[in-house]
């Protein structure tokens, strides 16, 4: 005679049922990881910003009427808040030394380069010397030219800036004079005829 199953014995049905439960879940668990990984994989590239632009200005210096100046500088804005200005002019006279300032208005349009107005001076102070302590803001080191005719430029100015301050020199004038800066008659430090002209614009 056979003894019925303990009735805390499953049955082969009820364990089947376990099983089916158990696969199920464990698929449903599989599926709902699936987009944790890709949201996972996916934030590196989230977080990996794009490089900052540089901020940066640019001026092109064009001949005045009668005039074989011209140039190209860069105006690159420093992590200390200054300005580094680089580039180089040629078509100067050998040798030679000539004012060198940022204009009021961005304006080339006259023969004679007058259409870009007077030195750059937003804090309105007396013209001087680039490095001392009263200048306008767009009283800039002289340029000398090497025998061939030919100024490197390379300086750092704390007076002016690229951004949407009253110190910006975007949008604003550059201009090579033909005589020397004499650094005491005011305001344009008697530097004579404009050489060349360029409007500053954003890089």
């Amino acid at each position: 005679m056979r003894l019925n199953a303990s009735p805390s014995t499953p049955s082969t049905a009820v364990k089947l049922l376990m099983a089916t439960g158990m696969v199920l879940a464990l698929g449903a668990c599989g599926s709902q990881a699936k987009p944790r990984a890709a949201a996972a994989a996916s934030t590196p590239a989230a977080v990996t910003a794009a490089p900052a632009a540089r901020n940066v200005a640019m001026a092109q210096l064009q001949p005045t009427q009668g005039s074989k100046v011209s140039g190209s500088l860069q105006f690159t804005a420093q992590a200390d808040g200054s300005v580094r200005v680089q580039g180089s002019v040629q078509g100067l006279a050998p040798n030679s030394e000539h004012g060198f300032h940022v204009h009021e208005k961005g304006d080339c349009s006259s023969p004679d380069g007058l259409s870009a107005g007077g030195h750059f001076n937003p804090t309105g102070h007396a013209h001087g010397r680039f490095d001392s302590a009263v200048h306008h803001a767009g009283d800039l080191p002289s340029l000398r030219s090497d025998a061939q005719g030919m100024a490197s430029i390379d300086f750092v100015s704390r007076g002016l800036a690229l951004d949407q301050s009253p110190n910006s020199v975007v949008g604003r004038g550059l201009i090579v004079h033909k005589d020397p800066d004499d650094y005491t008659t005011q305001p344009t430090g008697n530097s004579g005829a404009r050489l060349a002209c360029a409007v500053i614009t954003r890089g």
